[in-house]
């Protein structure tokens, strides 16, 4: 149901230059140019039933641009990209949810019009809001300049498309990553600060503080502070689960009820998931039920030992808060740890990738966000309608500096990050039950569930990895060596798929295949084709249609970039580029005397985003 209510029309293939008029509902600053979304679209020679709900485009570097204008531009499109292998990253799956049906980039400048799009503005109320989000985050970034005042505008209206990519790549080599996504611990701290200051000050008066239930009245005040930090944040899926999260528990502390528990959890996911149910393959979805799963689990468990810790400590002087500045410090680590190791498993699904010191860089990072970045935040939302957000924009560009310093300073340690082969989907799977079956059971029985995260583990270096992939476009192959890395044919085309296949193999420095006619290992190339002599199932590639009559021969599979127009005698197989256009990335397993070739439009089946190419008509 919920990929029909969504259906818009995709693009069939490639169009342009073309004139193309719409309304911006969504502006991202990026470092290089701004790129844009268009609604209310006026495509010339396309008729309303072919024309895409939305587009997403890249401007000219020097365009400035507000959600809500109409303009309008010349342009050149193209259908979202297919995945750069089978079972790789599905960019068509994201663009139909999102009712993005072509995406591309700008010829010419953008000239407002006000001809397109009259009379249909897209929802006043989401427009708006949206437009209130670009105005705060360029505000925030004029008052903090730099990278802190990228991360502030990332922190306080989930504009992230501002910061540079080293800041982003060293956020993640650090294991930081979580602090620029809107998620539960900002919402929460949040809540946290407007429920404990709302409550302060209705103590200050005696009468209120005597006379009414003042804890109640502050979670609701709280509760309206979270949801309007929802909407200011975009609403995102780990948004929506912590607002969702901490609403009930705030409506726990109203009801007199237990405000954390694995039912909070359970509800919050149902409720997202009837939102938004595609949102349970993503690995936000994932990865943000997953820590907050393990972290409830874990303190339901440890919540007594933590209260015995505390009150052991009362009876000696000093000793209180010796105890309490202990006990936070342990409960950041032990946090780090457990969310962690639940994102982390479904991180090497998605990422292939695993930060080492993730822990340290926490402990020097997260108190800093929780006791003075935040709040120094929320001060700034608060200031902002009298043009003062920078009295505390300032300040809280101090704390960021400081995380971006620890970011940087992990990043930068021998090993900080490694890259391993992305973990299998069945692999996931067993990971999954067994740490669901280790938070949900209580006893010895629990530890099952560890038996079924190492089995998970286990299955990412025995699943076989393909030996030969090829792109879509046939322009770009890569083929295993003896050693098990993967090669590249060219370093010059499809950098992107390149990138993908070797995050996938948790190898990223590049090999490339040889040029000219010596032989390096199993491949030897000349201008118009390459030979991969694998012991097992030698494969013939084919760049230029002369080689076609010497590769056919001899039994081997020929993967061709050109066309095959007539029978390739001899040929054991063929892929030929009418096979990539039709059917995607190909990638292949070699065996003895048997071949498994899947290619991604199988891989991914019958589902309304795999969209499969019409040939032109004339």
């Amino acid at each position: 149901w919920r990929a029909d209510a969504v259906s818009a029309p995709v693009l069939e293939r490639a169009m342009g230059p073309l004139t193309i008029g719409g309304q911006v509902v969504r502006v991202e600053r990026r470092p290089h140019a701004p790129r844009v979304l268009l609604d209310r679209l006026l495509i010339p020679g396309l008729a309303a039933e072919e024309t895409p709900a939305r587009v997403r485009l890249r401007l000219r570097k020097a365009d400035r641009v507000a959600v809500g204008d109409r303009i309008v531009l010349r342009a050149r499109l193209s259908p979202p990209s297919a995945p750069a292998m089978p079972g790789g990253y599905d960019f068509q799956r994201r663009a139909w949810f999102e009712r993005i049906g072509g995406v591309g980039f700008a010829l010419s400048h953008a000239k407002p019009s006000d001809r397109v799009g009259a009379g249909q503005d897209v929802s006043g109320f989401w427009l708006a809001l949206s437009g209130l989000r670009q105005r705060m985050a360029e505000r925030i970034r004029a008052a903090a300049a730099g990278p802190a005042g990228a991360v502030a505008a990332a922190l306080l209206v989930g504009d992230r498309s501002a910061i540079p990519e080293e800041i982003s790549q060293a956020m993640r080599d650090s294991g930081l990553a979580h602090l620029l996504a809107i998620s539960g611990l900002h919402l929460g701290l949040v809540a946290a600060i407007l429920f404990f200051g709302a409550r302060f000050l209705m103590a200050l008066s005696e009468r209120l503080a005597l006379g009414a239930p003042i804890k109640k009245w502050a979670a609701a005040i709280a509760l309206i502070g979270a949801f309007g930090y929802l909407l200011l944040a975009g609403a995102t899926v780990p948004t929506q689960r912590a607002f969702i999260m901490t609403g009930i528990a705030l409506l726990a502390v109203m009801l007199d009820r237990s405000a954390i528990s694995l039912r909070l959890v359970a509800w919050a996911a149902m409720i997202v998931l009837a939102i938004a149910p595609e949102a349970l393959m993503g690995p936000s979805f994932q990865m943000s039920f997953a820590a907050v799963l393990a972290l409830v689990a874990a303190y339901e468990r440890l919540h007594r030992p933590m209260r015995n810790w505390l009150s052991g400590g009362g009876a000696a002087r000093g000793g209180g808060a010796v105890r309490k500045a202990s006990l936070y410090v342990a409960g950041v680590a032990i946090s780090t740890a457990i969310a962690g190791a639940a994102t982390g498993l479904i991180g090497l699904h998605h990422f292939g990738r695993v930060s080492q010191y993730g822990i340290v860089a926490n402990l020097l990072a997260v108190p800093v966000a929780g006791f003075w970045i935040m709040p120094w935040g929320i001060l700034a939302c608060a200031l902002t309608p009298l043009g003062l957000e920078a009295v505390a924009l300032v300040p809280m560009a101090v704390g960021i500096d400081w995380v971006l310093s620890v970011a940087q300073e992990v990043a930068s340690w021998p090993g900080a990050v490694s890259h391993v082969p992305t973990m299998p989907p069945a692999g996931l799977a067993v990971a999954a039950l067994g740490g669901v079956w280790l938070c949900l059971w209580s006893g010895r029985i629990r530890w099952i569930g560890v038996l079924g995260m190492a089995a998970g583990l286990l299955t990412t270096p025995l699943w076989p990895r393909p030996d030969v992939i090829v792109a879509e476009s046939g322009r770009l192959a890569a083929a295993r060596l003896p050693d098990g890395s993967l090669s590249l044919s060219t370093a010059r085309v499809e950098k992107f798929a390149a990138k993908i296949w070797l995050e996938r193999d948790g190898r990223m420095e590049p090999s490339y295949w040889p040029r000219g006619g010596d032989a390096a290992g199993w491949i030897a190339c000349d201008p118009i084709g390459c030979q991969y002599e694998n012991p097992v199932q030698p494969v013939a590639f084919v760049w230029d249609g002369r080689a076609l009559g010497d590769d056919c021969r001899g039994g081997r599979l020929v993967v061709s970039a050109v066309p095959v127009r007539r029978a390739c005698r001899g040929a054991a197989l063929v892929i030929d580029r009418f096979d990539l256009w039709r059917d995607g990335a190909h990638a292949i397993w070699l065996g003895e005397g048997r071949l498994r070739i899947v290619n991604d439009r199988d891989y991914r089946g019958n589902r309304p985003w795999v969209r499969r190419p019409k040939p032109r008509q004339r």
